[in-house]
């Protein structure tokens, strides 16, 4: 039976194996020396290996912005960065991914992609107190270093040589932390020590090596081949839609019109907030204010659009007995765009064009109160 038992285990080893992917870089080895790099930071500045010879210990975190895990640690890394700066230790972060390679359902714990515009923008609003450098375009830095996931953390001695490799702590939920690998590992050093735990495994997201681009290619196709729709919508359906009593969920509701030029022009952000968080306790409805007997033009450009949401278009030209069936406190113009979270209450309110940004933040802060994961 043992001898069956072993078989077996090496028949699934082999199988492991042999059907692992060879793309994936394996992680540098502790003892090994720091992998030089030269990158562009979101400071506009390129930064290499010897811009922090003078520094005691290096600690080099790979981290994007889309990932919910890497997000839980940058005001940890920054706390890291205060607290040990003085003490002899740089710090310096690196993004891995290829941002072509992240589908739109990946962001949906997330305000931004990972490119390198979105790695400036990110780095302001999270007030980043240290070096926020670039791989994504060829990823040969990364792939020498080798990161598991985002966060992965790298810590080198004064002779740049690895000495520690794994997970910043053993949670990414701040409030269940037992042991803080870096902080002990940096303590350890700073007195001359090896650290008593030099490796950990690592939790978080995927490494987006390039290559990927097809999958999202083939993803984003089908996504357009999901059927669009417009169903009219009188005062007891905008009642409703208002009320917002039996979703469960966050409603984003954007009142449009075909005639509207800031409601065609800002329409694709809506269909990518869509996309991004409808996996999630949210969805999108837009509701035309065109006539009903436009509803053949205004379903061409749904169609165009690609927005397989729900979509609404008032059912009678007598556009006031609607307009006060949503909001009697709204005029009608357009665009008009609320957020209503699960108990009916509107928690943001905008007429005229959206910032993409803000609203998604004021989305995702809104639905991670609820469910963080």
């Amino acid at each position: 039976m043992k001898s069956l038992f072993s078989i077996l285990a090496i028949s699934y080893l082999l199988t492991v194996f042999a059907t692992a992917d060879e793309s994936v870089p394996v992680t540098l080895s502790l003892g090994s020396e720091a992998p030089v790099f030269n990158l562009r930071g979101v400071d506009d500045r390129n930064w290499s290996l010897s811009d922090f010879k003078d520094s005691e210990l290096l600690l080099v975190i790979f981290t994007c912005n889309h990932c919910p895990t890497a997000q839980y640690y940058e005001e940890r890394i920054k706390r890291i960065v205060s607290d040990y700066e003085d003490r002899g230790v740089a710090v310096v972060a690196i993004s891995p991914n290829d941002p072509a390679s992240v589908r739109l359902d990946e962001l949906g714990w997330a305000v931004r992609g990972d490119s390198f515009d979105e790695m400036k923008a990110h780095a302001i609003d999270r007030g980043f107190n240290f070096p926020y450098l670039y791989d994504g375009d060829t990823e040969e830095v990364s792939k020498q270093y080798g990161p598991a996931v985002t966060p992965h953390a790298y810590i080198f001695d004064s002779d740049r040589k690895l000495r520690y490799v794994g997970a910043i702590d053993d949670s990414e939920r701040i409030q269940h932390v037992t042991t803080q690998y870096v902080r002990n590992a940096l303590d350890s050093l700073l007195k001359g020590e090896q650290p008593l735990v030099a490796e950990t495994k690592v939790v978080g997201c995927s490494v987006k090596w390039a290559g990927k681009g097809h999958l999202v290619e083939n993803y984003m196709k089908k996504l357009a081949q999901e059927p669009v729709s417009v169903e009219l919508a009188g005062a007891d359906t905008l009642t409703a839609l208002r009320a917002n009593s039996e979703s469960g969920k966050f409603r984003l509701v954007n009142f449009w019109a075909t005639w509207c030029a800031p409601c065609i022009a800002e329409f694709d952000e809506f269909v990518e907030i869509n996309r991004m968080y409808r996996h999630r306790d949210f969805e999108f409805v837009s509701v035309s204010l065109n006539r009903p007997d436009e509803e053949e033009r205004v379903l061409e450009f749904l169609k165009k659009k690609e927005a397989s949401n729900r979509n609404l278009l008032f059912a009678s030209a007598q556009r006031d007995p609607l307009i006060n069936a949503f909001n009697p406190d709204w005029q009608g113009v357009a665009p008009y765009t609320v957020l209503i979270n699960p108990e009916g209450e509107i928690i943001y309110s905008e007429i005229g064009t959206i910032d993409p940004a803000p609203l998604k933040q004021k989305i995702l802060d809104s639905l991670n109160e609820r469910k963080p994961w």
